[in-house]
């Protein structure tokens, strides 16, 4: 059955059909650093790695992982940041047919060992700062290999002669500079690996309940590779991106790493995220392309060492991972145009179950509030809520994607995986999201809220989202977060968490005017019983807002 797509009158020269190859991750950047091995694949630290270097580290890492024993079918737990090493070992694993699980590298003892029984992880890849940690895992899981690495390593010698060298002894610690510098001989390894099996394991965030490692197949990665090039409307050969989206996470891993080395971009790798070094990284390698959660655009509005830069540079500004507030989007893109930048913020919408985005802002056309229209092979419907049946054009339901980025399914979760991935009557698979959002008549996305995230209160059913897309909208505003908190008469009343504007002061007379503001807009039940002033909300390892820790407060 042929899928509705009213959104194509919008692509404006993006081809809504592409051509995916059928070749796994590793074969697909190996082959660019065969064409184009002088040009820049990484940056990181003051030091330029070219493709020529990175597939030459990328085979020296395949010949560790194999002399450890690590094979087809296995899986490697990396809990690394966004440093080279983790790009050489997604590589490396992928072409030994074995899997890279990737994981917070700031996660507690018993997420790591809940992390590492779940993959049933086979080699485990982590910084030596944490050493300790994985002696404490492999104290619940058992002894595995363990390679260890500092983040400096791969940086220029001025960086490296500040870093302070850790001692390794235990037999089963190997270090991953002491393991490069062996005379490893090169020999023979296939794989076997097909483009459909699964390349890479992410956890998805976890926000609404314990994380599940997502599987997301070589075809998956490629394709979300493919589109994200055809949404830039830009050729990316020689271009740069600056990744400071964590590479455990969709969003970094295929949008800021794979998508880039793919098409023979340059990947500048941020390790940490701090305003003042992004700002640094921006005026010195002026990249074409950044990406980020909304959190991190805050920050760079209050970033004193952003003002008076030169975003001429810029082709493209995306956000992704949690709702864009509008005043914040129209704050930024009035920045972006002081400082000669010709594009606007374009908001994305997806989930780890689909690899990352698969809905983004078209450059010359933005409808308020909408996170845009889907991509290239990219199928979008409305569903009422728990079922297949789609909904009209401007009613509320469900989101559901039909494309080829969808996951394979949940690790060790048949069940889950059914719950998600369903065959409807058009013959198609589509993913349940588990977001309420609204496509109008031309296809645009409208996303409205978490559909497991409800506020009962006095037998009222009240949806966090919409009082805090409300509040977003007041000019005294910087963002909100509403939550619910246990009351022994209502069951649950209603908290609203606001970050002031800039200019607003954080007194009586703003809680006043908003409580006037909610009343007037919104029935009374969903009216806030308290407004708590913030300078932060607390985030989770995503960058996505932590309201589950609001509610604990």
């Amino acid at each position: 059955m042929e899928l509705k797509a009213p959104w194509l009158k919008f692509y404006d020269g993006i081809k809504p059909n592409l051509s995916y190859p059928d070749t796994t991750i590793s074969e697909a950047v190996l082959s660019m650093a065969q064409k184009h091995p002088e040009n820049t694949a990484l940056v990181f630290m003051g030091r330029r790695i070219s493709y020529r270097e990175l597939k030459n580290k990328v085979l020296s890492a395949r010949q560790m992982l194999a002399r450890l024993g690590i094979g087809r079918g296995d899986r490697l737990m990396v809990c690394l940041p966004n440093i080279p090493q983790a790009v050489y070992l997604l590589y490396a694993a992928d072409s030994l047919g074995a899997v890279c699980g990737f994981v917070h590298p700031l996660s507690a003892v018993s997420e790591l060992a809940r992390y590492a029984k779940e993959l049933d992880a086979a080699c485990i890849a982590a910084l030596d700062s944490m050493e300790d940690s994985f002696a404490q895992v492999m104290s619940l899981t058992g002894e595995k290999p363990l390679i260890l690495t500092h983040a400096m390593e791969e940086a220029s010698i001025m960086y490296r002669l500040f870093r302070k060298r850790k001692r390794v002894q235990k037999k089963s610690v190997l270090h991953w500079n002491k393991i490069f510098k062996k005379n490893i001989k090169a020999f023979p390894c296939a794989s076997g690996k097909k483009a459909d099996d699964t390349a890479v394991i992410l956890f998805s965030g976890g926000t609404t309940g314990e994380p599940k490692g997502v599987m997301l197949s070589g075809k998956g990665l490629n394709a979300m590779a493919i589109q994200t090039a055809q949404m830039s409307g830009c050729e990316i050969l020689g271009r740069s991106m600056l990744a400071a989206m964590p590479i455990f996470h969709g969003f970094g891993l295929c949008v800021c790493v794979h998508a880039v080395l793919m098409h023979g971009g340059v990947s500048i790798l941020v390790p940490r995220f701090k305003s003042e070094q992004y700002a640094a990284l921006i005026k010195k390698h002026r990249p074409n392309f950044i990406a980020g959660v909304p959190t991190l655009f805050e920050a760079l509005l209050k970033e004193p060492r952003m003002k008076g830069l030169d975003l001429s540079s810029l082709l493209g500004v995306f956000s992704g991972g949690d709702a864009l507030p509008a005043v914040l989007r129209k704050k930024f893109d009035a920045y972006l145009s002081e400082q000669g930048s010709r594009v606007k913020i374009r908001e994305g919408y997806g989930a780890t179950e689909c690899v990352t985005a698969s809905c983004l802002t078209p450059a010359k056309v933005q409808r308020e509030n909408s996170v845009g229209i889907p991509f290239p092979d990219t199928y979008y419907k409305i569903c009422k809520p728990h079922t297949e049946q789609e909904v009209p054009y401007g009613a509320e339901g469900e989101i559901c994607i039909c494309g080829p980025t969808l996951m394979k399914g949940y690790l060790n979760s048949k069940e889950e995986t059914e719950k998600v991935l369903r065959l409807h009557k058009d013959g198609h698979v589509w993913l349940h999201t588990g977001d309420a959002g609204v496509m109008d008549e031309d296809g645009f996305l409208y996303f409205r809220r978490r559909l497991r995230r409800m506020i009962v209160t006095s037998g009222y059913n009240v949806y966090p989202e919409q009082l805090e897309r409300l509040l977003d909208t007041h000019p005294k505003v910087s963002r909100s977060c509403v939550v619910g908190v246990k009351d022994p008469y209502k069951m649950h009343r209603i908290i609203a968490y606001v970050i002031p504007a800039y200019d607003a002061v954080p007194e009586e007379r703003l809680r006043a005017e908003l409580l006037k503001f909610c009343r007037n807009n919104v029935a009374k039940y969903s009216v806030p019983s308290e407004f708590r002033f913030v300078r932060e909300f607390p985030l989770t390892k995503f960058g996505k807002t932590a309201y589950t820790q609001l509610e604990k407060a």
